[in-house]
């Protein structure tokens, strides 16, 4: 007679969660489909949450966010193929932006893939993620799956944050694997994200530099407010005395009506500082890559920064600081004392205040005018006043001219609450950043959206609704891309390729969906409609109409859109 003994077993779909879990993380993004139903499944029976979106790019939007909130790695779920490709437009963005995400997708049997037999989705997604992620891995067998994860993990937040792709065959989530073994394989990462301490040397030549300063100007990116290093930025900033312009989701580090704030005289800073002191911003297209009109004459820069790659990509960098933003700007702080640098004088901050006062009155003319049907100053104008009043809330902001306009005229108090179109200039991160920042802050959210923008992930209403997100989105309703008043110069049916269906109620949209649709035609039925929206912490959306005629083409960026000037 023969003893069996039993032998407790895990299988791949077990060991995935676990592996995840094991480093604190409990959510998961995604959309559900062959081969991981089950491991959704099993990930909230074992405690997790998962956000199941109706699009993948929305959901890994969703897990770039959240990660870019948390530094820790947002996770995005999805299928093989298609479902890969989707989450893969937001695997390169957050890796364009510097988001920690992981975007784990099931994929197709290695042996039918490499022999090109074709499988059911078959597609090579490890070697089609490369370039758009910051690393890619495969785990083939389901004891190397607690390192995989850990791998993932590291590569995600260390160093320049970004998009890593974790591949997960088919087969390996059915693998079983002794219970204890598996346990044992489990690795907790630890230290992911180590300090690098700028060498004292660069510190003291970014010091020198400042010294000699007449016109110094401190520059704060989005790897800035990333950081959270809140405090200490503030400090550099105050104590230093030393103006300062936020990039766009670096605003709140400090509040926008901080007074050493130039945001309103940005085109003159730019334009006349002698030294700028870069921290977490790069050269790039969002500041004319450090050259040209917009900088004026020649000048000379301190730059913050963890990669050393990113040092002269555009222009000259005079003194690089090389490490994590919290050290650097604590090494700066530390040098201060010793450092001799004087406050900025009068012969550079009474130009910036007069400016400042000029545009700012300017800007107030434009936003106090009654204008029938509503303009983007005057229903910004009525959405500022009621945000003013919450501080907290986090704000979601994208379109053409909604984005440029909102930017400017939204002041933000708090850091980390306003999430845009970032480092690409993209359209489509609306409802998957909104809903990422409403599960990982617990807080309220405001989507400010253009019609056109919000397009792109409008049916992600129906996840707000069914999570119960107190997410509030504004369209900003002009009937069209840009604006509604382009016609068909051949006369034909067709109406012109910028053009939406003329008086579109997107609110009713919500409201198939069991939350709450407003009407909106003037600043104060707009006011009324947030107000209350705020006060239910329900899925709401506010149909704003616009006039269709405002807007102009391309926004801010006309410029980058050729215009063709050949006759036929």
């Amino acid at each position: 007679m023969t003893n069996h003994v039993s032998v407790d077993v895990t299988d791949g779909f077990h060991l995935v969660i676990d592996a995840l879990k094991h480093n604190d993380i409990d959510t998961i993004f995604g959309l559900v489909g062959i081969p991981i139903t089950d491991l959704a499944r099993l990930a909230q029976a074992e405690g997790m949450r998962f956000i199941g979106f109706r699009h993948e790019q929305n959901a890994g939007n969703a897990a770039a966010i959240a990660g870019y909130m948390t530094q820790k790695p947002g996770i995005c779920l999805t299928v093989s193929a298609p479902g890969f490709l989707n989450g893969l437009t937001a695997l390169a963005n957050a890796t364009t932006n510097c988001f920690p995400m992981i975007l784990i997708s099931g994929s197709s049997e290695r042996e039918i893939v490499d022999l090109q037999q074709g499988d059911y989705e078959e597609m090579d997604q490890l070697n089609a993620a490369k370039p758009y992620a910051k690393a890619s891995y495969r785990i083939n067998k389901a004891e190397d799956i607690g390192v995989g994860v850990a791998r993932a993990i590291r590569a995600a937040v260390s160093g320049r944050p970004g998009g890593v792709y974790l591949d997960l065959p088919a087969q390996l989530l059915a693998q079983t694997i002794e219970a204890g073994h598996a346990k044992r394989s489990l690795i907790k990462v630890v230290d992911p994200v180590p300090r690098q301490i700028p060498a004292p040397d660069a510190v003291q030549r970014a010091l020198d530099l400042l010294k000699g300063a007449k016109k110094p100007l401190i520059l704060l990116g989005k790897g800035a407010a990333y950081a959270q290093a809140d405090a200490d930025i503030r400090a550099l900033v105050e104590r230093t005395g030393i103006p300062y312009l936020p990039m766009s989701m670096a605003k709140g580090l400090l509040p926008d009506t901080h007074p050493q704030s130039a945001s309103a005289a940005r085109s003159y800073v730019l334009a006349e500082a002698d030294v700028v002191v870069l921290i977490g911003a790069r050269l790039n297209w969002l500041l004319s890559h450090g050259k040209g009109k917009t900088w004026g004459k020649p000048k000379q820069f301190v730059q913050i920064d963890i990669s050393p790659t990113e040092i002269d990509s555009n222009v000259a960098i005079a003194a690089p600081v090389i490490g994590d933003i919290g050290s650097c700007v604590a090494a700066l702080l530390d040098g201060l004392d010793g450092a001799g640098i004087a406050k900025p004088d009068a012969e550079w901050l009474d130009p910036i205040a007069e400016r400042k006062e000029q545009n700012m009155a300017k800007m107030a003319a434009l936003l106090n005018r009654d204008a029938a049907p509503m303009n983007f100053h005057t229903a910004l104008r009525a959405i500022r006043d009621v945000l003013k009043q919450h501080p907290d809330i986090n704000l979601v902001n994208e379109g053409a001219n909604t984005l440029d306009y909102a930017r400017s005229i939204v002041d933000q108090y708090q850091p980390r609450k306003r999430f845009d179109s970032g480092t690409w200039g993209i359209m489509g991160i609306g409802m998957g950043y909104a809903i990422g920042a409403a599960v990982v802050s617990g807080k309220p959210v405001v989507a400010i959206e253009g019609d056109s923008a919000f397009g792109f992930s409008g049916m992600e209403l129906e996840t707000i609704c069914r999570y119960e997100l107190p997410v509030t989105t504004i369209i900003f309703n002009n009937n069209g891309v840009y604006r509604g008043t382009d016609v068909n110069p051949t006369g034909g049916k067709d109406v012109a390729p910028t053009v939406f269906v003329k008086n579109a109620r997107y609110d009713k949209m919500i409201e198939a969906f069991g939350g709450i649709g407003y009407h909106a035609t003037t600043p104060e039925e707009l006011t009324r409609a947030l107000s209350e929206a705020i006060a239910a912490g329900k899925p709401a959306l506010i149909n704003a109409v616009i006039d269709e005629s405002a807007g102009t083409e391309s926004g801010r960026l006309t410029n980058l859109n050729p215009q063709s000037n050949a006759k036929k």
